[in-house]
Order: structure tokens, then sequence, then C-alpha cells
């Protein structure tokens, strides 16, 4: 059974903890691996490795942290299909998607490469009688980062990238269920020329959470999850002196009013409410439908979905991969069932006549959805896309504002105005 442990201080460091979490092919269901999960002091140490390469980090010139990102930048481009590898078999995600995942994450190494322009100051001369103005900019020092299984690569690119090429040294947490990825950028980064101890990586659960959240060495913590947690991380490292950004969940809006091209309309939500099985944060999966063209828009996306071929995310042909977990497949499924017990039509049901022994749920389509409904109240993260019928324009924009999550929305109208 492969193990999968810690990157502190420039090298793998395995736990010493005595806890473990497995990971899946989600393809297949079966386990593929073992991953550590950090103590308390695993967590120490990592943040103590980190907070010992800051200095020199942070007085390394603009140029020669910009050098380093342009290293790790070339090193990742010629990665791309290794990454995605590893992506697909622990996320399930098909290889296009991940292909598209570390392409995004290139966008933010790219970005940091032009930080010496960014991290330029101000200086105002008599900003008042006699009084001259000047700001600089200033790495924090340990910054850590929390990051979902969704985006294993992208997320914390986007972090780690920005983080490192301030000045600042760094602490990762990634999820346990797809903790593959960072191990291996690690070792990227550690051939781009990052000094030892710059970037650390701890697997890990709550507990590894809640001590980077409590440290006194970490000045700043960034999430990306669940609303829920990313209160519990917003609220908990704010009371202990951090800065914080907690991102939470969503519940992206699809508006399509009676003027609307309906093929387009149903293309794009397709495409949007079950690419990556709908484990995106930009997923929709509200369509609010006109009522004079809602029957319309339902058939034509019913007629659509067959045409989806779902199965393992390493097969060319493959357009949707399974969900990450059977829990998390079970949990989806459950909004399914609710839906239709609180009167919810299910126009096509992702239950059944789906493929082999991993996590797979078909793409699900679900009518006469209405707020107050669990499967339009919550983030259900999986291939369910819901209908709620709305009178017209007025009445879609309330009901997306009334709604507490946040993120996207589209409007599809012929109306420029």
């Amino acid at each position: 059974m492969n193990r999968i442990s810690h990157w502190i201080d420039g090298k793998v460091v395995e736990s010493t903890s005595g806890n473990s979490a497995p990971v899946y092919d989600p393809a297949t269901g079966e386990q593929t691996a073992a991953v550590d999960l950090a103590s308390t002091a695993e967590v120490d140490r990592a943040v103590a490795a980190a907070r010992a390469a800051f200095p020199e980090w942070r007085a390394t010139s603009l140029s020669k942290r910009s050098e380093v990102m342009f290293r790790l930048r070339e090193l990742v481009d010629a990665n791309r299909k290794e990454i995605a590898r590893l992506l697909t078999a622990e996320h399930g995600k098909v290889l296009s998607d991940s292909l598209g995942e570390v392409a995004r994450g290139l966008e933010n190494i790219e970005f940091a490469c032009g930080i010496p322009q960014l991290l330029k100051g101000d200086y105002s001369e008599q900003a008042a009688s006699g009084i001259d103005v000047y700001s600089i900019r200033q790495p924090l020092g340990v910054v850590a980062g929390i990051t979902p299984f969704n985006f294993p690569a992208m997320v914390p690119m986007w972090m780690f990238a920005n983080a490192l090429a301030c000045g600042n040294t760094f602490v990762l947490k990634p999820s346990e269920k797809d903790p593959s990825v960072n191990m291996f950028v690690a070792e990227l980064l550690a051939q781009s020329g990052l000094p030892h101890g710059c970037f650390n990586v701890v697997q890990g659960d709550k507990r590894a959470v809640d001590r980077l959240l409590e440290h006194d060495d970490v000045a700043a913590v960034s999430f990306v999850g669940s609303t829920p947690i990313a209160k519990y991380i917003y609220e908990t490292g704010t009371g202990n002196g951090k800065r914080v950004q907690a991102l939470g969940g969503a519940k992206n809006h699809m508006l399509v009013l009676n003027d609307a091209d309906l093929d387009m309309a149903a293309d794009a939500a397709v495409s949007a409410g079950y690419g990556s099985a709908g484990e995106r944060c930009m997923a929709i999966s509200v369509v609010l439908a006109a009522d004079e063209i809602a029957d319309d828009l339902v058939t034509k996306i019913a007629d659509r979905i067959p045409a989806i071929t779902v199965g393992p995310g390493d097969q060319p042909d493959s357009e949707m991969g399974p969900l990450i977990t059977a829990e998390h497949r079970d949990r989806v499924r459950g909004y399914i069932d609710g839906a239709s017990a609180a009167g919810a039509s299910v126009v096509v049901d992702g239950r059944s006549g789906v493929p082999g022994d991993g996590f797979f749920l078909n793409p699900t389509l679900l009518d006469g959805v209405r707020p107050g409904m669990d499967c339009y109240d919550d983030e259900i993260f999986g291939p369910v896309l819901s209908i709620v019928r709305v009178a017209g324009y007025q009445d879609g924009i309330e009901t997306i504002n009334a709604s507490p999550f946040a993120n996207g929305t589209a409007i599809f109208t012929r109306d420029g105005g």
C-alpha cells in the first residue's frame, strides 16, 4: 500500500502519529494509498521549519524570488501530464478537466512571476505641509493554506505562488482525499531552487487545521471549502489574531428569460452543471426558467443528458467521472431522494444505471424545485441540476438575491439592456 507522508524542510517526512486515512481511486472504489494524519507536534515541526526559513527568504531579492517562480512555471508546464494523471487518479475528474486545472494553476504561477512590479510602494510629497507619506509592502512571515479536494493543484498554486513570491514562507494542509499532487509539486519547488523550509506540506484532518489556526507563528490563513467550515476557520483564525481569507460554499444561478436562445442555454446548463461531476465552485446548480419557456428548456436539457459519457477519468471517451468518495456520493444521492419527497420531480434520475463499482452518480435533472427545499437551500456539490420556475426577470432576480450563497450568476436573454 502506497504511503503518502509530509513534506517538511525540503524532504519527505513520515508521520509518527500512528493515524492515517484511506485514499481511493474513485473510478474503481479501491483503496490505493494511506495518507498520514499529522499530530500537533508534526504541525509544529512544519511551522518551525517555515519560521526558520523566513528571514533568509524575506531578505532574498525580488529578482531572485521571481527567478524561482519562472523555473517553477517551466517545471509545472513540463509535467502537466503527470500532475493531471495524479489528479485523475485520486479525484476522479476526466483528464481534460485535470489538464485544464493545471493550466489554471500555471496562470497563478505566471502572475506571481511578475510580483516585483506589484510589490512597489508609494511616496507622496507634501501630503500636508511639511509632511511626506510613504507606504511599503512587506511579507507577513509564515502563512498557511487549507485547501479543498475539488481543485487539489490549482487552489494551492493560487495561494502559495503569490505568498512565496511576496517573501512569505508557506505551510499547506491539503485535502486528505487527494493528497499526492502537492507532494509532487513540493519536489518541483525544490528543483526550482526554493530554499528548504519555505514550502511545507502537512497532511492531516481537523487536528492539523486547529493547530494551524491557533499557532502563534502562523500570521495568516487562506481557506477554500464549505460555508460552515469557512465560518469556523474565519472565527477561530481571527480570534487568534490572524489575517484570514475564508471562501465558503456557492449556489450559482442561471436565469433563462423568455427571449433566450434555448439551445444555447441548454448547452450551457449541461456543461456548467455536470462538468467535473458538479464538483466545481463555479458549477451552475440552479436554472431559473421563465414560466413561458420552462417546459421547452427542461425538455432540451433532458434530451442532452443521455449523450454525456460517464466513466473513469482516464478513459479518453469519458466526459464526466465519479464523485470523490462513497460518502460524498451517498450524500448527493440523499438530496435526490429528499427532492422527490419534498415535491420536486426527478426528470432525469442519476441514481440508476451507474457504471462500474466506483463512486459514480449519473447526471440528474430536478424540476419544480423551490426555495425551502434542501436541494435548493444547500450546496449539493454533485451532478444535480435544479430547475426553479419564475414569472420573469424581476422574480428571478429577487430569488437569486434572496439566496445566502454567492459566486456567479448568468442571464440568458437576447435583450442587451
